[in-house]
């Protein structure tokens, strides 16, 4: 009996024990490839998450102060153990703002919405000061301007010529805007950029949701094209996302597909869009690692001997 007693008090004291190590243990790193600083124009306070199809509703208040806004999201980049985040901002001294308050963990960057702003002598300015490492958001299809208008060449030679990730809004949905156009995000529109500038380093938001086949043909034709999946983890229904991630898998994708939570003034998103990944049923250990933080890290030409999974 007092055999028993002991075998128990230690079976006991094993399982809080080993409850408390693996509370304490960090999550695996993640590399967020898609975030904003906020949005190119002010929301009331309270404005809900975005969503589709219509009629829906969100489900996340905006966070409107840019201090709280930043705050936030460092908070909860912590939480999940996010090293690294791409950041694309409308205005240079909030971009600023978030470098400075994270240096080692914000590859920031400059949301282009309408070709000639911001000048791209003053870009290449910023770039060389060492304040931005990479462009993009180019956001032009909200305005109705295809990636391969000629106005938004001197955008990727500059790109090019300085090594830096470019994200582009090419795809079939986005922001309620009047001269947002559908067909200006086709992405065989790419080819034209892609054919002309063979050393770009290019990511397609959403993974160029919802022009499938399309997609898959120019990654399969351009080894040089990554994919993000951004606001299709959150924005459409969970299953939409998963039949359209899964037919990417499917046709051997999987290592050239980034996570990116795309949090504009919602960070809470994160968390979600992380959960999207985590969840889903037909991806193996490896290829979620793979779009947390492998097919970053090789995009974006990242030594790991930096040790960049602690760069916190």
């Amino acid at each position: 009996m007092k055999n028993l007693v002991v075998l128990l008090f230690l079976m006991i004291l094993f399982q809080n024990n080993y409850s408390q190590v693996k509370t304490n243990l960090k999550p695996e790193p993640i590399i967020d490839m898609h975030m904003h600083t906020g949005l190119p124009h002010p929301v009331p306070p309270g404005t809900l998450s975005l969503c589709r199809p219509e009629p829906c509703e969100g489900d996340v208040a905006a966070t409107i102060d840019p201090a709280a806004h930043l705050k936030k999201t460092l908070e909860i980049m912590d939480r999940y153990n996010i090293v690294k985040a791409f950041v694309s901002g409308f205005d240079l001294q909030n971009i600023h703002k978030w470098k400075t308050a994270a240096p080692n963990r914000f590859i920031t960057s400059h949301f282009i919405l309408n070709p000639g702003k911001p000048d791209v002598q003053k870009l290449r300015e910023e770039i060389s000061a060492g304040n931005l490492q990479g462009m993009g958001e180019i956001g032009t299809q909200l305005m109705g301007i295809p990636p391969n208008d000629p106005k938004l060449e001197p955008y990727f030679a500059l790109a090019e010529g300085q090594d830096l990730p470019v994200l582009i809004h090419t795809l079939g949905i986005g922001p309620y805007m009047a001269n947002f156009r559908s067909a200006a995000g086709n992405p065989l529109l790419l080819e034209d950029v892609l054919l002309k500038h063979p050393k770009l380093r290019l990511y397609v938001e959403n993974a160029g949701y919802p022009y499938k086949e399309e997609m898959i043909a120019m990654m399969y034709q351009y080894p040089q094209l990554y994919a993000d999946v951004s606001t299709i983890t959150w924005v459409i229904p969970r299953t939409e996302f998963y039949n359209y991630l899964e037919s990417l898998i499917k046709a051997g994708l999987g290592k050239r597909i980034m996570f990116g939570s795309d949090q504009m003034v919602w960070p809470e998103k994160i968390a979600e869009a992380i959960e999207a990944i985590e969840q889903a049923p037909f991806l193996t250990k490896q290829q979620k690692r793979d779009i947390f933080y492998n097919n970053a890290v090789s995009f974006l030409h990242l030594d790991e001997s930096d040790n960049i999974a602690s760069q916190r």
